[in-house]
């Protein structure tokens, strides 16, 4: 019998300081992966790229004409 109360207590320590101790390790593999998205993917990056090629159509029309 006071080894069947040894083994709780054990594991229930274990239990324990896995929990306060190691919960950090084991919770990382459950947080949302980060993704990067491609500069092809971006809004942004597009946005500018357009508005870059616009500004050097112009200019190219300005300094030709």
């Amino acid at each position: 019998m006071i080894y069947l109360l040894a083994a709780i207590g054990a594991i229930t320590v274990a239990v324990v300081l896995w929990r306060t101790l190691g919960a950090d390790r084991v919770g990382a593999s459950t947080r949302q992966p980060t993704t990067a998205v491609a500069p092809d993917d971006d809004p942004d990056f597009l946005r500018r790229l357009s508005e870059e090629q616009r500004k050097q159509r112009d200019s190219d029309d300005d300094t030709s004409g």
